[in-house]
């Protein structure tokens, strides 16, 4: 598991601003949706991998812990999976011209839909009742990637909490972008997963100045236990 730590200067600047270290920790299950990003086996399962984050396996009972309190809560679970299709060598054509050619058909190869790295994680606690959203680029919310903003309006959410892999590539992309959406924002300290504490936590700490909370899990189940409770999720 990362070693998470957010430097007191940001911490001290998102109070002097906000006014409080959190301002979503008031959670309405019913407008909540854990949002998972990208905890496939391309990016976890060695012998398929084409971006191997082995931080990202340790995170996997934290999301499962997450998945279950949302669900005996009335909040929603969403299962993001990256899906490369031939089309992106043009439209993202600038992201593939970053890597090296065998490297950009090793990408192509494990995550194509049908494939072993498309899918999830064996151990990840997918239900019946949670929803699947394909995405084509970093972030599920920017336009031409996926359909998620949709989803989740359709329902009435208002509030995702972001975990997954990798922290400042696919998870921090799609939570900037959340909030830029107008939803609001939580990323889960323990709950995603980069190839170094610096990476995971130089993201969180930029998250936290501008974009939305950092919460670990036990705090966002809190929250949504608490207000399950005064019957919340039954509310309108």
């Amino acid at each position: 598991m990362h070693k998470t730590a957010i430097p007191k200067s940001v911490v001290e600047r998102v109070i002097a601003r906000r006014g409080r270290e959190l301002v979503y920790d008031d959670l309405d299950p019913r407008k909540t949706a854990l949002v998972v990003v990208d905890m496939q086996n391309a990016f976890m399962l060695s012998s398929v991998a084409h971006s191997l984050c082995p931080m990202a396996r340790a995170i996997v009972p934290n999301i499962n812990r997450l998945a279950q309190a949302m669900r005996e809560s009335g909040a929603t679970v969403v299962w993001i999976k990256t899906t490369y299709t031939p089309e992106t060598l043009q439209d993202w054509s600038t992201f593939y011209q970053l890597s090296r050619p065998e490297q950009a058909a090793k990408r192509a190869q494990a995550l194509a839909a049908g494939s072993k790295g498309h899918e999830l994680w064996a151990e990840l606690d997918a239900q019946p009742g949670d929803i699947t959203v394909e995405k084509k680029r970093f972030s599920a919310f920017i336009q031409g990637s996926s359909n998620l903003n949709e989803v989740l309006r359709e329902r009435g959410i208002d509030t995702v909490v972001i975990t997954g892999t990798v922290t400042g590539v696919c998870c921090e992309s799609t939570a900037r972008d959340a909030m830029m959406m107008n939803f609001k924002t939580i990323m889960v300290t323990d709950g995603n997963a980069a190839m170094t504490d610096a990476d995971h936590n130089a993201s969180l700490a930029n998250f936290y100045l501008s974009f939305g909370d950092v919460m670990s899990t036990d705090k966002v189940i809190e929250c949504l236990r608490r207000n399950a409770g005064k019957g919340l999720a039954a509310a309108e």
